[in-house]
């Protein structure tokens, strides 16, 4: 099915469209007339109106005299500053001809707003400008953002297009088994190391491995470091800090000499602590090209060595059903990270990538639609629409 934001581009084409042409044509209006003389009508306009407020009641029939001069001196004198060339200056000069006399009355008044009504036009055609000038780059937002989601649509067909060629019924078994033995050390030797190495140890390596943009481990929290640094309680294993953080006072008072420190610098991070695992140290799936793969398992070596030293002098106790039957016992991890890297320069590898991308991201129903030629249809209907989209933008550009 083709992408509701292309069923949907000719709205945002027709609305850019028009609120060009309203933009044009309330500019077209201004132009007829001048700016500068649409312009000066407006501020007399305004400014004659509050004139008329002001002064409706103080300067009227025998009212405060002083008020009365005050206000003809004023509406005088803005007549008289207008250029000839003012839109409605006519009207203007006929309020000063009628205002120009020696009592007013409610009548003047009356008249005086009705004839600078006229005037009232250069506001509504300033504001009307303002109003589709706004319009328009509203208009001109809903194209570009529409134009960006049909570009990353277009992207999105094109991917499930390569996806077409790939045989699915090839096997990925031979990458699933090197990046699920890679995994499956990592993640063993991680779980040995929180329980028996010393945080301190556990958290030097967090830390070094944040330092390291392709590995991906989020930097520890400050205070905790700092405190498993400092701290005698730091030699313990995290998995013993953890269990203590639950004790009560008194009981904890057997354990560390500062349980209070040990509560406020550890227990405050619970939610951390219980999700912290191996996962930013495992491959993904489907994993990444060859040459980023490569790059990332490369930068991970020194991590993965270190943790590989909770497996010395212990090959008795490493569990090579659950590592890899064939991988050292001392050095599962790098073993299965050597062994890893050694297959993404296999041709192989890309193969097996693409079907296990495919996999992973073709639903039945999108594998249907590239096999019956549907996503060629889409496609060719989203690039349409696009070009229809970057037209519009184009003709309808200010300068």
């Amino acid at each position: 099915m083709v992408d509701s934001a292309a069923q949907s581009s000719p709205d945002v084409v027709d609305d850019l469209r028009a609120a060009a042409d309203r933009v044009a044509a309330a500019e077209a209006a201004i132009d007829e007339h001048g700016e500068a003389s649409v312009e000066a009508a407006a501020d007399a306009y305004r400014n004659a109106t509050r004139l008329l407020d002001r002064y409706e009641d103080s300067a009227t029939g025998t009212g405060d005299f002083t008020a009365y001069l005050r206000f003809q001196t004023e509406i005088l004198e803005l007549v008289d500053a207008l250029p000839d060339d003012t839109f409605a200056a006519d009207a203007f000069q006929r309020v000063s001809d009628r205002l120009d006399k020696r009592r007013l009355n409610e009548a003047d008044f009356e008249f005086a707003r009705e004839e600078i009504a006229t005037a009232g036009e250069a506001v509504d055609m300033l504001e009307e400008r303002e109003a589709a000038i706004d319009a328009y780059r509203a208009a001109r937002g809903d194209a570009d953002e529409r134009l960006a989601e049909l570009r990353e649509e277009a992207d999105r067909l094109r991917d499930l297009q390569r996806l077409a060629d790939v045989d699915l019924a090839v096997s990925t078994e031979p990458l699933r088994e090197r990046v699920d033995a890679y995994n499956t050390a990592v993640r063993t030797a991680f779980d040995r190391f929180r329980e028996t190495r010393p945080a301190r140890e556990l958290f030097g390596l967090l830390s070094d491995a944040a330092d390291r943009p392709l590995v991906g481990v989020d930097r520890p929290p400050r205070d905790l470091v700092e405190y498993i640094d400092a701290k005698p309680a730091g030699t313990e294993p995290l998995a013993e800090l953890v269990e203590y953080a639950d004790y009560s006072p008194s009981k904890l008072e057997h354990y560390v000499d500062d349980p209070g420190a040990l509560r406020t610098s550890v227990a405050v991070h619970q939610t951390y602590l219980d999700r912290l695992d191996a996962e930013a140290l495992c491959v993904g799936w489907p994993p990444a090209e060859a040459a980023t793969l490569r790059a990332r398992i490369d930068e991970l070596a020194p991590f993965v060595r270190r943790l590989d030293t909770v497996f010395e002098n212990d090959g008795d106790d490493v569990d090579t059903d659950e590592l890899a039957a064939d991988l050292p016992a001392a050095t599962p991890v790098e073993a299965a990270r050597r062994r890893l890297a050694r297959f993404t320069r296999r041709d192989e590898y890309d193969r097996l990538r693409e079907v296990a991308v495919a996999e992973a991201e073709l639903t039945d129903d999108e594998y249907d639609r590239v096999a019956s030629g549907a996503v060629d249809d889409d496609l060719a209907a989203v690039t349409d629409a696009i070009a229809e989209i970057e037209a519009a933008l184009d003709e309808t550009a200010r300068a």
